[in-house]
């Protein structure tokens, strides 16, 4: 019996055993239970796995970490399997992954995983994104992989149960604005919707208040535009919010800050939304608050201390004003605090130096007293500082001599960004000899001169700018060893920097050769020498394979290109502008994927740039300036990506022939400038079709003829400066072509418009022009100004009346024509002009008085012509010296030395026949004119009297008439 009790007693152990594993097999993830992959999940993953492909960085060693065929698909990484062996989590974000990416189109067979409850496929960097880098430059991420078959709506349709979706720069543009229908009515439990950068268009829809569980929404980078009436209602159960850069305007609803259960906001790069920060209340869960790049403004509450969770406050280019709260100091969970770029003013509250958290204080740009040093020791943790625009001294930021390195409790912050640009300093701050941890410094727009210290050149370094500055050497050498021993013996400090990937030294008094070894950093992605004193030769680019900006010009530079340059596929922006370099057109650069901005001009680069191979070359090019050199020959641009060109600038050559047709095919064409050549043709009314030209130079050529130009077609629809002057133009001056030149007619307040120029971040159009009888330069070409310079031509007649509508005009010359008639009153209309000539014409009569009113004209010219009568004296006209006025023999009055004579009447000219008759009918005219002066003039005066009192009679209406006169004015 006691045998079969034990034995009994076994039994029921084991049963109980058994069961109490298979509970806890039940309750087990899938993986544990190695669960069996169904035939059609798998076959969907495999389409995914045929549709990958590898990034030419990709190792055989990763590619054999992918999907192995031979074991079940549930073990795969990326994938997660119910216990049934549904897929129910797909993953392409994870490490093993992330150095693969489609090739370009989603495989239909993703939408064949109908029980996925988290899709993520966002983020394939390293087929598709620009480096790490790129982000501090440029800030966007562009759509990538396409959504097209399966389609978004197709895509999501049978994935009821999913609850996370991740397709962050994945397009689906093709149902941009039917996404947010989409989402709400197929995805009802859907807790996270992540699709930054898809290419979606607004507005947000107002069903997307049916996703109730919605806890985190990311649209980053996309064009929504502006916020649904019931945006609060969606927000109201939000835990996080992102809504970067989605071109969002109007008043940003104050109640969302306030929302119980948001922990994330982050709103940035929305230029024209508008704001308040609201107070608080006392229990707040607040962690991230970011409104970089807003437009919101006001105070800042006294109520931030009540936010005791934030981590990160991100205020940076917004128009907050006034002074900081010394409640901050409550914030002791801070990280991160950006308030750059604000009106904010008064003394930094000294509770913010005592925030123990405290990684990255960001205070410059404003408007804050100078600072007591001391105060920054007591941030441990302090890894990023700036203070920028704060007019800091030498001594302001010479921390070693402030703090003693034995002193635990006064130690120097160990730094990884350290920015302190336009802060008057004159010679390098001693702290950055301890900062062995250095990753990004600025030190630009400075008075800092000498040569840079050897202690500057950290190894860490990854950012540095030291541009607009005095410095004179990148090398600081040893005392006892000359320039030529020490370059020979040891290595150039620069050169020990391996992870820099952005230096900029522009705009200094550097000399010398250019360090060979900038073109051997494998991370440099930005290097800016411009405006220098460099001599000698560019140095190879053989190991820069990163290489994307490379900027140069303003040196006294020689020799060619270098060839290395061809390896660079990355190269975005090459300027070598402004030097002496001697080469041909560098054909071999045209295969360079990415080249935006070729900047060639005045060098001595030679020979012809027509293209005898038919291929099509620079594929991407932007900008193309190669204009004050010596190329030669026939103007042809037809193997150029002409659709693609914004600027072309070839001026300043010796360029002949014909204006080639194919200019018609660069519809994105903004400037083109071909003055200064030897181009003989007639007017190319044909541009007139391109629909953004904004700049067009032909002076100074041969070309001829009449100027037509229909109304009719909408010709030249964006012009506003147009320079034909040193032509052989000749014909009226059409009305038709006044009329169509619409961009001048509109006027624009100059002192409410933003102050935009045409250009890019990489380059900025210049253009030469005539204004005030100088030729200047423009370095930058604000997008309001107007200039119409029609002189050294053969144009006659009169100057249309029509003219008067160019009311945005700022610069006008019609010199050197033979322009005929009065000078039309009309030109008063034109109320921004600030430069007329109208010199060495055949105008005559009198100069309008009108013309007075002209308040904004500082410059005249109205020699030789054929005017007559007195020069109106008021406002403007006021300033104007005898030069405005020479060789008009007939004009008098100031700023001549010539008087008018007694009777307001300039001297006759010699030759002319003067008889009694007139001299009778002139006394006449002088009684009535002392009548209508209010002189009381007896009628009933003799002849002989009238004879006799003439002279005094005519005294007296002069003095009258000019008193009258100050008197109606």
């Amino acid at each position: 019996m006691k045998n079969l009790h034990i034995l009994s007693l076994s039994l029921a152990t084991f049963f109980l055993l058994s069961c109490s594993f298979t509970i806890v097999l039940s309750f087990s993830p899938s993986r544990t239970l190695q669960s069996q992959c169904l035939d059609d999940q798998r076959s969907a993953l495999l389409q995914l796995q045929q549709g990958l492909y590898y990034s030419h960085n990709f190792t055989f060693s990763s590619k054999a970490e992918l999907w192995n065929v031979n074991i079940d698909c549930c073990s795969w990484k990326g994938v997660t399997c119910d216990t049934l062996g549904h897929v129910i989590g797909l993953d392409l974000n994870y490490k093993n992954l992330s150095e693969s990416c489609f090739n370009g189109q989603i495989p239909m067979g993703i939408s064949y995983l109908t029980r996925l409850v988290s899709l993520d496929l966002s983020y394939q960097d390293s087929c598709y994104r620009r480096n790490d880098q790129s982000v501090e430059l440029y800030g966007d991420y562009f759509p990538t992989l396409k959504l097209e078959k399966p389609n978004f709506k197709t895509l999501i349709k049978h994935m009821k149960s999913l609850t996370e979706l991740y397709l962050d720069r994945v397009n689906i543009s093709t149902q941009s604005t039917k996404w947010c229908e989409i989402t709400s009515l197929a995805l009802p439990k859907l807790r996270v919707l992540s699709l930054s950068s898809c290419g979606l268009t607004g507005p947000l829809c107002s069903s997307l208040s049916r996703l109730h569980f919605l806890s985190k929404l990311n649209l980053d980078y996309n064009p929504i535009s502006y916020l649904p009436h019931n945006f609060l209602e969606i927000s109201s159960r939000l835990v996080s919010l992102s809504l970067v850069n989605c071109s969002l305007s109007g008043r940003f609803p104050t109640k969302v800050f306030l929302l119980p259960k948001m922990k994330s906001i982050d709103i940035s790069r929305n230029r024209n939304l508008t704001g308040q920060l609201p107070e608080f209340p006392l229990i707040s869960i607040l962690q991230v608050l970011s409104l970089y790049g807003t437009n919101f403004s006001g105070k800042l509450p006294e109520s931030l201390d009540n936010l005791k969770f934030l981590t990160h406050l991100g205020l940076f280019r917004c128009n907050f004003f006034g002074q900081v709260p010394s409640a901050i100091a409550n914030l002791t969970n801070l990280v991160y605090l950006d308030l750059r770029h604000n009106y904010l003013r008064g003394s930094i509250p000294k509770s913010i130096f005592k925030l123990p958290r405290l990684e990255k204080l960001y205070i410059g740009y404003n408007n804050f007293d100078s600072l007591k040093l001391d105060m920054f020791s007591q941030l441990k943790n302090l890894r990023g500082l700036d203070l920028s625009n704060m007019s800091l001294s030498f001594n302001a930021i010479d921390f070693p001599k402030k703090f003693p390195r034995g002193d635990a409790n006064s130690s120097i912050p160990m730094l990884r960004w350290l920015l302190l640009q336009s802060c008057n300093i004159s010679t390098f701050p001693e702290i950055l000899k301890s900062q062995e941890n250095l990753e990004y410094l600025d030190l630009s727009n400075n008075k800092i001169s000498g040569a840079v210290p050897n202690w500057v050149w950290k190894k860490s370094l990854q950012y540095l700018s030291l541009s607009n500055n005095h410095l004179s050497s990148l090398d600081q050498f040893l005392s006892n060893q000359s320039l030529t021993s020490s370059q020979g013996s040891s290595p150039r400090p620069i050169c020990d920097l391996s992870q820099l990937w952005y230096f900029n030294a522009s705009y200094n008094n550097l000399s010398g050769s250019i360090p060979n070894c900038l073109g051997n950093i494998s991370t440099l992605y930005y290097l800016d020498l411009q405006g220098n004193n460099f001599t000698g030769f560019l140095p190879n680019f053989v190991k820069a394979a990163n290489l994307r900006i490379l900027k140069v010009n303003e040196n006294r530079l020689e020799g060619k290109l270098p060839r290395s340059l061809a390896k660079c596929t990355y190269l975005e922006v090459l300027d070598v502008g402004n030097n002496m370099m001697h080469d041909t057109f560098p054909f071999w650069l045209e295969k360079l994927p990415a080249l935006e901005v070729l900047v060639l001009r005045e060098n001595k680069f030679y020979g012809q740039i027509k293209r005898f191979k038919r291929k099509l070359f620079f594929p991407t090019l932007d900008v193309l300036d190669i204009a004050s050199n010596e190329f030669s020959g026939e103007l042809s641009i037809d193997s150029l990506q002409a659709t693609q060109l914004r600027s072309l600038q070839i001026g300043g050559n010796k360029l002949e022939g014909k204006l080639p047709r194919s200019l018609a095919n660069c519809t994105k064409l903004e400037v083109l400038d071909l003055g200064k050549n030897i181009i003989h043709d007639t007017f190319p009314f044909w541009l007139g079709k391109l629909p953004f030209l904004k700049v067009l130079i032909l002076r100074a050529n041969k070309f001829y003829g009449t100027i037509q130009v229909s109304v009719a077609e909408n010709a030249f629809p964006m012009l506003r400066i147009l320079d034909l002057a040193s032509n052989n133009f000749s014909g009226e001056l059409s009305v038709e072509f006044l009329q169509s030149l619409r961009a001048m007619m509109v006027w624009t307040d100059g002192n409410k418009a933003k102050l935009d120029y045409i250009g890019e971040d990489n380059y900025q159009d210049s253009v030469t022009i005539v204004n005030k009888g100088l030729e200047m330069v423009l370095e930058k070409i604000l997008t309001i100004f107007t200039c119409l310079d029609l002189s050294n031509n053969s144009f006659h007649g009169r100057i249309p009346k029509e003219i008067q509508n160019l009311g945005s005009l700022i610069v006008l010359n019609l010199s050197h024509n033979s322009f005929s008639g009065q000078i039309p009153l009309a030109l008063e209309n034109l109320k921004e002009l600030e430069s007329l000539d109208l010199s060495q014409n055949k105008l005559s009569g009198k100069i309008p008085p009108q013309l007075t009113s002209l308040t904004f004209l500082s410059a005249l010219d109205l020699s030789y012509n054929n005017l007559e009568g007195s020069i109106p004296q008021s406002n403007q006209f006021n300033t104007f010296s005898n030069d405005s006025y020479r060789g008009n023999p007939r004009l008098c009055g100031p700023p001549l030395t010539r008087k008018c004579n007694e009777v307001g009447v300039p001297p006759s000219i010699p030759g002319e026949d003067v008889d009694s008759l007139v001299d009778g009918i002139s006394d006449w005219k002088i009684v009535l004119i002392g009548y209508g002066c209010g002189m009381v003039i007896g009628l009933c005066i003799g002849y002989t009297v009238l004879n006799e009192m003439g002279n005094k009679w005519r005294d007296n209406c002069k003095r009258n008439g000019k008193r009258n006169g100050r008197r109606s004015r």
